[in-house]
């Protein structure tokens, strides 16, 4: 008689504990622009790259959430566009009896930290298929994209009375 009542006991303790879960991972946009092309192959100069990085998160239900990861790559010669390489790399993520406090910092750290690598290596291949060598973006550390963002996020709220406003993109040196 102990062990049946202790069974269930267990089970409810199982549905309590906090959990975690990719659902799914996918490519949700890639798109590749040559606009100078061909002309602008032939001039030998080094190209000029940027890379912008932006995160978003969106509710879908109760505790699952999709969080995209976007980026667009531009390289210059001479002003010029090279190529523009935008991809938004995606999830749908699952959060069970996780305390409320410690969900946005999970989409805006965890989640991107797990779709990174998928998006670098998409953007490296369709690069390298356009027939460039691929650039492979540098890491990350979005920890401290985290807190950037909550750094601007409280300085838009207190200049929210004058109007002015900052890009939540962040641009990375390549």
């Amino acid at each position: 008689m102990t062990e049946q009542s202790s069974a269930p006991q267990a089970s409810t303790e199982q549905i309590k504990e906090p959990g975690f879960r990719i659902q799914r991972i996918y490519l949700k946009d890639l798109s590749l622009e040559q606009p100078n092309s061909p002309q602008i192959l032939l001039v030998a100069s080094e190209p000029q790259v940027q890379v912008e990085i932006d995160i978003a998160a969106l509710p879908l239900a109760e505790g699952i959430f999709e969080v995209a990861l976007s980026s667009t790559v531009t390289a210059k010669v001479d002003s010029k566009v090279l190529f523009l390489v935008e991809a938004k790399q995606a999830g749908i993520f699952e959060f069970s009896n996780i305390p409320a406090e410690q969900v946005d910092p999970m989409l805006g750290i965890t989640c991107p930290t797990i779709l990174y690598p998928y998006l670098r290596a998409n953007i490296a291949d369709i690069i390298s298929r356009a027939g460039f060598q691929p650039i492979h973006l540098n890491d990350i550390n979005f920890h401290g994209m985290y807190e950037h963002r909550l750094m601007q996020a409280q300085q838009e709220a207190s200049a929210s009375e004058s109007g002015s406003a900052d890009e939540s993109k962040i641009i990375l040196p390549h």
